[in-house]
């Protein structure tokens, strides 16, 4: 029964860790919330860790790219001040390269995967701080590892494999600290065990 209950509360604290919509901005930086409402000027939103909270709003000139938790993504291209227009995705296969060249040159995500490890196996709550905070930060442009300069001046490629980058390093983060979360559980369990032996 407490293997039970402990495997539904590491199903729903993943789960929800994951369950959030990411807004790419035109400058690069990123950010997570859950979108409300995508207008005709403006994209409403609430922060992550405040979902009943306050309603935001940012510019949709400002946005180059919404990637809702379900996988879908919304790409957006300013062609004029006053008008903007849903990017169909008009290069696919810059795009596609861009995720395979993340698969197959970007790995520098252990130190935030190490780090998530190291600080959950001594406690899995504590060890969500640098979860979130490795998950929710993109990787820096100097750890990207991107083969080619003259690809990543292509704005297909460079946000194709920059998401790419930042998914690999999210799936490590949360892989690390799910082991480490396991861990946690057996050695409870052990010592439950023990204490319950004659």
């Amino acid at each position: 029964m407490k293997k039970q209950i402990l495997t539904f509360l590491l199903f729903i604290i993943v789960t929800n860790c994951y369950s959030q919509d990411t807004i790419i901005q035109k400058s690069g930086d990123e950010f997570q919330g859950k979108v409300i409402e995508v207008g005709v000027t403006e994209i409403k939103y609430r922060k992550i860790d405040s979902l009943d909270g306050p309603l935001y709003s940012i510019m949709r000139t400002d946005v180059a790219m919404i990637r809702y938790e379900n996988g879908t993504k919304d790409i957006f291209n300013a062609e004029k001040k006053s008008e903007v227009i849903l990017k169909p995705a008009p290069t696919p296969k810059i795009y596609s390269q861009g995720e395979i060249d993340a698969n197959k040159y970007y790995s520098d995500y252990s130190s935030a995967g190490t780090l998530t490890l190291f600080v959950s196996l001594f406690s899995p709550i504590i060890g969500l701080v640098p979860a979130i905070a490795c998950s929710s930060t993109p990787p820096k442009s100097q750890n990207l590892n991107y083969p080619n300069p003259e690809l990543m001046k292509k704005m297909d490629y460079s946000i194709a494999y920059s998401m790419k980058a930042k998914k690999i390093k999210n799936k490590k983060v949360w892989a690390n600290w799910t082991i480490a979360f396991g861990v946690n559980v057996v050695v409870v369990l052990f010592i439950l065990e023990a204490q319950q032996a004659p």
